[in-house]
């Protein structure tokens, strides 16, 4: 068995960026920044009025008057020049006129037809936005994923269309004949296939396609014409029939088309009998059958390689800082990953581990916010000890 850092390097060795593909603006929003992006304007590309009032020269005293001689608005500039005892009319984000210097806000002048006098208490600022304030042009977006916000800022820097990485497209294979689609009636001996839907949801959420492939039964035939079936993949992976068992047949068969194996078995828990490897030039992933050892191994291993393929880097998943909230054991020769629940605490939050740790127990992880990560071979701890945690 090797380490889980061990395992998610070998991992992350099978992985690549994808390639680059341009989409609208409009269809940006959570996608990956492929290509670094250059503002083509300032912003604003003139100074601008910050407020409703009047634009004007100087620095005029209570009691100065002003004839008003123009207006300008937001898209209708004024396109004469101030001179001293002239003002205009403007209005938030128009154009400041030449020979102004500043902006008296509407609410500082009385107006008797088009003279304006300045009232006492008036405020002192310019309630001007000088051009380029937010940016200026050449400034540089750089490769991250683009939130709601981003949108904003690359059309405001004049940019239509937007280089994106491609998204992965993860082919995910249930196996077993114990397995039936849910909707579908069970024999008495079978359950139904659970974990392919939430691991779609995982890399869909993470910004990969998923594409469900049939339940590959427990023949070497029929797991052949399955994993055949995920050519064109950016990623295969497989759900159970990864350990040794007579029955568990993906390693053997997977090899048998050409397979090039990185690792099998990890030093962890839940997610002991995790197999990876590149099948014709393709990575995959072997991930355990029991439902919670899948999506643990999901969160641990298969959205970090979605990750490091979107272009965001190889990095482990993010983990922060909690108190545990009860004593807890040791843990013994694998590093243990614990459902937990989280709690507010007087500094760093508390975190508890379910007393119920058994693998094929969903609802346990559907109660979870956390993943409680107990070192290999740490001894017991007391409540109050400061620890790792995973966020749900």
């Amino acid at each position: 068995m090797i380490s889980v850092d061990e395992a998610l390097a070998k991992c992350f060795a099978l992985t690549r960026p994808l390639d680059a593909e341009t989409v609208p603006l409009r269809h940006a929003a959570g996608r990956v920044l492929a290509l670094p992006l250059q503002a083509t304007r300032d912003q604003p590309p003139f100074p601008a009025s910050a407020m409703d009032g009047y634009a004007l020269q100087g620095d005029p005293a209570p009691g100065d008057r002003f004839t008003v001689v123009g207006e300008a608005g937001a898209g209708h500039a004024w396109t004469g020049t101030l001179t001293p005892g002239q003002a205009i009319r403007i209005f938030t984000g128009a154009p400041i006129p030449q020979g102004a210097t500043r902006v008296v806000i509407q609410e500082d002048v009385t107006r008797d037809g088009d003279t304006i006098t300045l009232r006492d208490g008036a405020d002192a600022a310019t309630h001007i936005r000088p051009a380029g304030q937010d940016f200026r042009a050449g400034a540089t977006v750089t490769p991250r994923r683009l939130r709601p916000n981003d949108l904003a800022l690359l059309a405001a820097m004049n940019i239509a269309e937007v280089p994106v990485t491609r998204r992965p497209v993860i082919a995910i294979i249930p196996t077993g004949d114990e397995l039936v689609m849910p909707g579908e009636t069970p024999r008495d001996d079978q359950i139904i296939a659970s974990n392919s839907y939430t691991l779609a949801a995982l890399v869909e959420a993470e910004g990969a396609q998923a594409r469900l492939l049939p339940i590959a039964r427990d023949t070497e035939a029929e797991l052949f014409t399955v994993l055949s079936m995920a050519e064109g993949a950016d990623l295969v992976v497989t759900i159970g029939g990864a350990s040794v068992g007579d029955h568990d047949l993906v390693g053997r068969v997977a090899e048998s088309m050409g397979m090039e194996r990185a690792f099998y078995k990890i030093a962890m828990r839940p997610g002991k009998p995790l197999m990876a490897g590149r099948l014709r030039g393709i990575p995959m992933l072997g991930l355990p059958g029991n439902p919670v050892s899948s999506i643990v191994c999901g969160h641990l291993f298969l959205l970090p390689m979605v990750r490091a393929m979107l272009g965001l880097g190889q990095h482990p998943p993010a983990t922060a800082r909690a108190l545990l909230g009860a004593d807890v054991g040791p843990t013994g020769p694998r590093t243990h990953y614990m459902r937990a629940r989280l709690a507010p605490g007087a500094g760093l939050p508390l975190i508890t581990p379910f007393d119920r740790q058994d693998s094929a127990l969903i609802t346990i992880l559907t109660e979870a916010d956390a993943l409680l990560i107990r070192p290999l071979g740490d001894g017991p701890r007391p409540a109050g000890t400061e620890v790792d945690f995973i966020p749900l």
